[in-house]
């Protein structure tokens, strides 16, 4: 059986107050329209449609090929939204979804849920309902004897006595295909407002004495749609515990999960401890045992197993395993540190690769160079690697010692178990264990190598 997702996401979005089409705020680091998609792919079968209109060059952008892309021109409500998707989808699907793209809490486990109770349906469709005391503007369900759906009554018009019921309309439906392309032509427009109502296939289906079935959801939280920016924060508060609560199951720590911000698609592996005011953000991957935290931000970046980041910055950077660096200490795209490296406060790497066991200590800063294995960067090095036209390579060999307070001025190579002398400005090549000292600087003497095993 064919079951194809049709997602509407042409409205405005006025309340949002924003130039950026609503369903495209993001959520956790993700639109919100991603969020729904991804749900829907657990129930879905074909190629989702997606309603667009406002912003609608955004949206299509953004989508790419992830979805089919039809336009709403103009709006004239929910029903003529769906109408849209008749053209790509009538005599090629047996169920249709349909639900709304500023909705990004539902789960795909309800989608699944919604899909099941329509197969076993005998009737037109089915739909999802939800009890809570506070009706956030939902329609009403009004139910027959035989406990199925006679109405969908929305707020504006429903009496003092409608207004009291609990059960809700969340806006999520299952339909029979060909009964939906034909019910969505019978729709009446609305007289206050001039548009076609999705909720008053309910009255038709009824006149047809077909049973329409509700699948009541127990969890509000996934219900919350996005109209303001004040509900797109009640979302995101909601979407985080979420996130934080399946990493928590699946072995990962969190001693404070109400300061820790992980974004949607971030992987952790068991036994690492995330500690308060963490952000992880983007295609973040991170592996065991490590602790991460507190005070550090990291996007888009590779971490292995068994590192410590202490308040840190990583941006496109990659750690290897048994990394320790930290505090204040950033890493640009790029930087790559290889097993054992130790990075102090107040460092920062940019497009270079430091080899197994550096040892770089506290307030230098490495850019576009590569140091050899076992090699102890001194306090205030700094590789001078612009020279305002192009960024010029630095490349260090192993077992170097570079003082503290040295300028390395690139393009510049040192050889294996060279040294530098505090304060040394290096503008030339330096042999294998030579010790350069001075400005500019100079060889004095061949050194014994100092061979510096990583612990």
């Amino acid at each position: 059986m064919k079951v194809t997702a049709v997602l509407l996401a042409a409205g405005q979005g006025t309340r949002m107050k924003s130039a950026l089409p609503k369903v495209l705020h993001p959520l956790c680091g993700k639109p919100m329209v991603w969020h729904v998609l991804e749900a829907l792919k657990q129930a879905a079968t074909e190629t989702p449609v997606v309603v667009i209109g406002h912003g609608a060059d955004e949206v299509k952008k953004y989508l790419g090929d992830s979805a089919a892309c039809v336009l709403q021109e103009p709006q004239l409500g929910t029903g003529h939204a769906a109408m849209q998707a008749e053209s790509l989808l009538k005599h090629k699907t047996d169920l249709v979804i349909v639900t709304y793209a500023d909705m990004p809490l539902l789960r795909g486990e309800t989608f699944a849920r919604l899909v099941e109770t329509q197969r076993l349906n005998p009737g037109p469709f089915s739909l999802i309902t939800v009890f809570a005391d506070d009706p956030h503007g939902f329609g009403r369900i009004l139910r027959n004897a035989d406990g199925t759906v006679s109405a969908i009554v929305e707020e504006y018009v429903a009496t003092p006595e409608q207004q009291k019921i609990k059960e809700l309309n969340v806006g999520a439906y299952c339909f029979n295909a060909d009964w939906l392309w034909d019910a969505l032509h019978r729709i009446p427009k609305n007289e206050k407002k001039g548009e076609y109502y999705l909720t008053d296939v309910v009255e038709l289906a009824v006149k047809d004495n077909l049973p329409v079935q509700a699948v009541v959801h127990d969890d509000f939280s996934e219900t919350i749609g996005i109209n303001t920016r004040v509900h797109l924060a009640e979302a995101e508060a909601a979407m985080r515990m979420r996130i934080n609560r399946e990493h928590m199951l699946n072995g990962v720590s969190m001693t404070d999960p109400a300061s820790t911000y992980i974004d949607a698609g971030v992987k952790i592996g068991k036994d690492t401890t995330i500690m308060p005011n963490t952000y992880l953000h983007g295609a973040t991957e991170i592996g065991e045992g490590n602790v991460i935290g507190p005070n550090t931000i990291i996007r888009d970046s590779k971490i292995g197993n068994h590192c410590k980041v202490l308040a840190s910055v990583l941006e496109g950077a990659t750690l290897e395993d048994d990394v320790d660096m930290g505090p204040f200490a950033r890493l640009r795209k790029g930087a790559h540190l290889k097993s054992h490296v130790h990075m102090g406060n107040f460092g920062e790497v940019k497009d270079s690769t430091l080899e197994e066991g550096v040892k770089m200590g506290h307030f230098s800063y490495i850019g576009n160079a590569k140091i050899g294995a076992n090699t102890n960067i001194g306090a205030g090095t700094v590789t001078a690697n612009y020279d305002g036209e192009n960024k010029l390579p630095t490349e260090i060999g192993e077992d170097v010692f570079i003082g503290v307070d040295t300028m390395l001025v690139a393009p510049l190579k040192l050889g294996d178990g060279a040294r530098t002398g505090a304060g040394a400005i290096v503008t030339k090549n330096v042999a294998e264990d030579t010790l350069v000292v001075g400005m500019p600087a100079r060889p004095i003497k061949k050194v014994e190598r100092r061979k510096m095993k990583a612990k």
